[in-house]
């Protein structure tokens, strides 16, 4: 579950000043790290954004990952989590966004656009009554 980021409101842009920073010295050793307790290489990392939007009708997750080709990007979901493999020159994606409610994964649509992936499910139909007869 991702944390609530009105919790510290200047990690964000700590983040980005990191990112152009490292991306400058393009890929010297020494990279900028403004939190030494995290891991760079964990998950997206600090350049990659996940959203989660909900409608009565279907489930959208929006995923920033800059730098991805299409080819490079699997996914994969059980209906409960959505798995995202991506990989760049320079990173390996790997994250399980759980999501809000049961879909059906066999509904999916992809689309990746400009380093924006956007993936939409139906959601799961609610289990029906069983009569006791």
């Amino acid at each position: 579950m991702r944390r609530d980021d009105r919790d510290e409101p200047f990690d964000d842009l700590f983040r980005e000043i990191e990112r152009m920073m490292n991306e400058m010295m393009n890929g010297a050793d020494a990279n900028v790290d403004f939190n030494s307790s995290s891991t760079v290489d964990s998950g997206f990392g600090m350049d990659t954004h996940v959203d989660i939007h909900e409608t009565d009708e279907e489930v959208r997750v929006v995923a920033d990952l800059p730098g991805v080709e299409k080819d490079n990007i699997e996914l994969e979901c059980d209906g409960k989590t959505l798995t995202i493999s991506a990989s760049s020159d320079h990173r390996q994606y790997d994250e399980r966004v759980s999501l809000p409610t049961r879909v059906n994964e066999h509904t999916a649509s992809a689309t990746y656009n400009n380093g924006i992936l956007e993936v939409v499910f139906d959601r799961a139909e609610q289990s029906s009554d069983i009569s006791l007869e």
